[in-house]
């Protein structure tokens, strides 16, 4: 396609040109007002040469019509996925299309975002971002070859551009909702969780529920489930802040699950849901170390408890048994009396572990005071027992109704050797003994004990050996609490070094943190946590076994994966997950829970199909919004520029008429000799006219 226009391209600068042209027309000006003969002539001869200066020429470029481009967005997010949305959204696609293709001089491009990809992270709530990915489909497409845009969605959009100077606000932006008209919805909304709380203490979580559009009234149930348990119903006001007050039972993570009944008009329940973790922590523990005598190990077992700032520690240790009479007045056998009564009657439920190190009855405790130790180890108590060569004797606590719970049986020997501590089997698994530094190899790499107290376990799991097969620890499970025995008191030998010393601070933590049931040292246990974009699952188990786990994820089928066994007891197993919620896991045995992303995600904050978010975009950029449920599918156009870009029924691509120069070819209009001939042709003729 050629194209003629007229160019100029003057002899000399314009400036130079202006200024010939301005001395020159005063002398014609005089002449018209003196009315001297030849002025028009001279006049004629002056335009002639300027003319000649500025140089016109006649250019014919050779043009190369430029293709628009229109884009069309498919929205592609979990809100599309709402009743018929994605079956409206594919026929519009396929209608507007066909009838874009057929417009002369315009190319489409389809763009499907909005899918959670497989390596998108849970936790970032971005939403759905139309224009980010409207960008990036027209980055190399220069703006004045831009005829338009039209987003196929149900209008939850979460990245539109404020400013209205947007680079994409120089076309036509139209919408075409793909929802129903009028839609209602109930959602749940978590406005405050907190992040940790105490262990036995409330935590409160502030909720509320609305219907959509927003009516406030009435009241409406909602479900809370901890850990899976037990499901807790709660009536809370529709539309207003409500306040439900939690309680965390253990240290750790805690997976609560809310859901809210649905509502009268529902588009979607996975917004009636929500899952978040509170971690736990121990206020303080309580400990009460009784010894009963003084000796190499007491310190080894007050340092350990004292190094943890969490830990209360109360240690008693009885310096002279009441049969000693040496003389001594009474009021200086103690700083302050034994509290027998407060400590074992009164406050006895109020310790998290009991110890009796090297303690043989003496007559200090009566009976009635070790049976309430033994009631209180069945209510959920924590009871070390660490009595050595005592346990072979008549004043052994076995012989009390403390040897109800303990799960070993003194067998009146007494090994006076030297020996290495050797974890068992059930130990290499078992949290409180397994992977102990030294213990790699066939050999232990820490030092010798020379005593050890023979005893039989009746029950519970042997950690530890001894002397030949004899059990050195043994941990048990009674009632709702927990019971560990130690039948040997040199594990101070460790603590000083002695030939090279042994784990005796790893031990003794892991040892009381069990007994005061620490969750990490959870033998038989089943966890799940999200880290990044992927859910780890780890079962502890004392039985190494092959069960494989079932994955419930929030929407989709069930997965079941199988977990690969990593040593000390643990198995592991790492998956990938796409989507935010909760996942519960199981094993056939125990569940586990872990939720993912945010509380509230962007996504189903709002589910409706509304033009609210994207008005603004179409008054800007003269685009239509159009609801398929209501105007059917529009059919595109091509609209010149400054026209509607929009009607009732269609919506118009901007026809921008771009183009690329391919070739140029000029003709000089004023050739010089023309430019001679009519200059001096003026000249004579403006003379003879002032001759005469």
């Amino acid at each position: 396609m050629s194209q003629w226009t007229l160019a100029f391209t003057p002899l000399v600068p314009w400036w130079v040109l202006g200024t010939l042209c301005a001395l020159a027309l005063p002398l014609i000006l005089f002449g018209l007002v003196r009315r001297a003969r030849g002025v028009g002539w001279r006049f004629a001869a002056m335009a002639v040469l300027a003319g000649a200066l500025a140089n016109p020429a006649l250019v014919e470029e050779d043009r190369e019509p430029q293709r628009d481009v229109a884009v069309m967005v498919i929205d592609e997010s979990p809100s599309q996925q709402i009743g018929d949305r994605m079956r409206r959204t594919e026929a519009a696609q396929q209608a507007i299309a066909e009838r874009a293709r057929a417009i002369p001089n315009l190319d489409l491009r389809i763009v499907r975002t909005g899918a959670p990809a497989d390596d998108a992270d849970p936790a970032a709530d971005e939403g759905t971002r139309l224009f980010g990915a409207l960008a990036q489909a027209v980055s190399d497409v220069p703006r004045q070859r831009l005829a338009g845009a039209v987003l196929i969605t149900d209008g939850q959009v979460h990245d539109v551009p404020e400013d209205a100077d947007h680079p994409l606000f120089g076309m036509p932006v139209h919408t075409v909702l793909t929802g129903e008209r009028e839609e209602g919805d109930r959602r749940l909304v978590v406005e405050q969780t907190p992040s940790f709380g105490l262990v036995g203490k409330t935590v409160r979580v502030v909720l509320k529920v609305e219907d959509l559009p927003g009516a406030a009234g009435g009241q409406g149930r909602v479900v809370i489930r901890k850990d899976g348990g037990q499901p807790q119903a709660h009536l809370v006001p529709l539309g207003t802040a409500h306040a439900i007050d939690l309680t965390l039972d253990h240290g750790g993570p805690t997976v609560f699950e809310i859901v809210a009944d649905p509502g009268p008009r529902e588009l979607t329940l996975d917004n009636n849901r929500t899952a978040f973790v509170v971690n736990g922590v121990r206020d303080r523990l309580r400990v009460l170390l009784v010894s009963g005598e003084p000796h190499p190990g007491e310190r080894t077992w007050r340092n350990i408890l004292k190094s943890d700032p969490s830990v209360d520690l109360v240690h008693f240790t009885i310096l002279r048994p009441p049969e000693k009479q040496d003389g001594t007045p009474v009021r200086e056998l103690s700083l302050i009396a034994f509290p027998i009564r407060e400590l074992f009657d009164i406050k006895v439920n109020e310790f998290d572990l009991i110890i009796f190190d090297r303690y043989r009855r003496r007559g200090i405790l009566p009976q009635l005071y070790l049976e309430n130790i033994a009631n209180y180890v069945r209510r959920g108590g924590g009871l070390l027992e660490a009595g050595g060569v005592v346990n072979n004797s008549a004043l052994s606590l076995n012989r009390t109704p403390l040897g109800q719970v303990l799960p070993g049986e003194p067998t009146g020997i007494v090994h006076e050797l030297g020996y290495k501590p050797r974890v068992t089997p059930m130990g290499e698994r078992h949290p409180v003994t397994a992977e102990l530094p030294g213990s790699e190899g066939s050999e232990p790499r820490w030092g010798r004990w020379f005593r050890q107290a023979s005893m039989q376990a009746r029950g519970g799991a042997v950690l530890m050996n001894g002397v030949g097969t004899d059990p050195l620890l043994i941990l048990d499970r009674v009632g709702e609490g927990r019971v560990a025995q130690v039948s040997s008191d040199h594990i101070w030998l460790w603590a000083r070094g002695f030939e090279g010393g042994g784990p005796q601070a790893e031990l003794l933590r892991r040892l009381a943190y069990w007994l005061m049931k620490e969750p990490d040292l959870e033998e038989q246990d089943l966890r799940a946590r999200v880290d990044g974009r992927r859910l780890v699952i780890e079962r502890r188990a004392l039985d190494p076994r092959d069960t494989p786990v079932q994955i419930s994820p929030p929407n989709g089928p069930v997965r079941t994966v199988r977990l690969e066994d990593v040593g000390g007891g643990r198995q592991t197993v790492s998956v990938p997950i796409r989507e935010s919620g909760l996942y519960t896991i199981t094993d056939g045995e125990r569940t586990a829970l872990a939720a993912a992303g945010a509380l509230n995600p962007r996504e189903l904050t709002d589910v409706r199909s509304l033009p609210d978010l994207l008005r603004p975009v179409a008054d800007a950029t003269g685009g239509g919004i159009f609801h398929i449920a209501r105007d059917g599918i529009p059919e595109p156009r091509r609209i010149r520029s400054g026209r509607t870009f929009a009607g009732s029924d269609w919506f118009g691509f901007r026809a921008n008429a771009d183009y690329v120069v391919t070739g140029i070819r000029d003709a000089a209009l004023l050739p010089a000799i023309v430019v001679m001939l009519l200059a001096l042709g003026a000249l004579m003729l403006a003379w003879r006219r002032e001759g005469r």
